[in-house]
Parts: structure tokens; C-alpha cells; sequence
């Protein structure tokens, strides 16, 4: 029998099974790599754009204001979503994507006053907005499980604020894909419709992803970047 005290046969025990681990990349390493697939599901859509309508479209300057707060909102709160994934990292950073944020809502805010200042304009029917809600949770999905699949590989400490921070990220980048394809002006009823889409995107993420993200599981043995 053995003279070495409980715990020395414990670290050697645990010794033996260590295994070569690699370290995460860093978050804005990994934000670049889902920025880059957010792309490449946009750039799949470009034959089915009547890019005419498009041109047109951003040449309104609310309307192109909007499109740029959508996709710097996606990339921050993406990044943000990384950089909260890592213990040791400051809560903070959820605060990130709140600039972007507040562009892509004031410039869509403009919206509301659309059909007041400018009669004649080519508003949304009911069925029509109810397919743009569709559209953003349908394109969000991929985007919110390829996120989820990316942070569950580090150890979040706030599951939930990284969650939604990665639901925000997928709505908005679904959001600026919508852009490429929404043949209507902005308006009150359909900006509601939008942001009720985007709520419910990011809400799904917090409780779901919340969990997924935290899970009870123990602290990955590698390191976060």
C-alpha cells in the first residue's frame, strides 16, 4: 500500500489523464469569423436582388442610415458576445453595440413620419410585413445557432447577457439583409413589426441560448482569448 498522502495520489491521478489543449482564438478573431458567414449567407441572396430598387433605396438617406446602424450593430454585438463569453472580461463590453443600436433605431424612427410627410408612398400591406417578420426570425436562426456553437466553446459567467447579446447580433445582421430584399419605404407600422421580430429574436436567445451557454457543465480545461 501506498505511503503518499490522499491528495498527491489525487494530482497524480489527475496528471495522467492531461491532455494538449488548444486556446480559444481571440473574441475579435472569432467575431470576424462570424461576421464573415453573416456575409456569405447575404452574398447567396445577391442573385434574387433587383439591385435597381436597391440603389434607389439607399439613395434614401434614412433608409441607407439605417442599413449602416444594422450591420455595425450585428459586428458589435457580436464581438461584445465573444468578449463576454471569457471569464475575467468586463461586463462592460455588452454596452458596445448601444451606438450602433441607437443609429439603426433613429434612422428607422424616420419611418414613422413617412407616410405623413410624404403621401403616396408605397406602404407594406398586412401580409407583407407579416412575411418581413418571417424573413428576420428565419435568417436569424442559422446566425443564432452558428453563435451559440462558437460560444459554447468558451465559459461564459453571464450566459444569458452573452445569449442575448448574440441574439441582438443575428437579428440585426438579418435585419441589414433584409435591406437587400425590402421592395417597401419604412413606416410606423412596419418598423413595429421589425422590432417586435428583433425582441422576439433576442428573447428566444437569452432563454435558450441562456441556458445552452451556461448548462451547469464544468469550465473548459483551455483558455479564452
Amino acid at each position: 500500500m501506498s505511503d503518499a498522502p490522499a491528495h498527491e495520489i489525487l494530482v497524480e491521478a489527475l496528471a495522467r489523464d492531461l491532455r494538449p489543449v488548444r486556446p480559444l482564438p481571440s473574441p475579435l478573431r472569432r467575431g470576424l469569423a462570424w461576421c464573415a458567414a453573416a456575409l456569405g449567407l447575404a452574398l447567396l441572396t445577391l442573385p434574387f436582388v433587383d439591385v435597381q430598387a436597391l440603389r434607389l433605396r439607399m439613395g434614401v438617406p434614412d433608409l441607407a442610415l439605417a442599413a449602416l446602424g444594422a450591420v455595425l450593430t450585428a459586428a458589435a454585438a457580436a464581438f461584445a458576445a465573444f468578449c463576454t463569453s471569457v471569464p475575467g472580461r468586463s461586463p462592460r463590453w455588452a454596452l458596445l453595440p448601444l451606438p450602433p443600436a441607437a443609429l439603426w433605431l433613429a434612422a428607422s424612427g424616420l419611418g414613422c413620419l413617412r407616410a405623413w410627410i410624404a403621401p403616396g408612398t408605397d406602404l407594406p400591406d398586412a401580409g407583407e410585413m407579416r412575411g418581413c417578420a418571417v424573413f428576420l426570425v428565419a435568417v436569424s436562426l442559422p446566425l443564432s445557432l452558428l453563435l451559440a456553437a462558437m460560444l459554447r466553446r468558451a465559459c461564459p459567467l453571464r450566459p444569458v447577457l452573452t445569449a442575448a447579446l448574440a441574439g441582438l447580433a443575428a437579428a440585426a445582421a438579418a435585419a441589414a439583409i433584409l435591406v437587400l430584399f425590402h421592395p417597401h419605404d419604412a413606416t410606423g407600422t412596419d418598423l413595429a413589426v421589425h422590432a417586435a421580430a428583433v425582441a422576439a429574436v433576442i428573447g428566444a436567445n437569452a432563454l435558450a441560448g441562456g441556458r445552452l451557454l451556461g448548462g451547469g457543465r464544468a469550465p473548459p480545461p483551455h483558455g479564452g482569448g
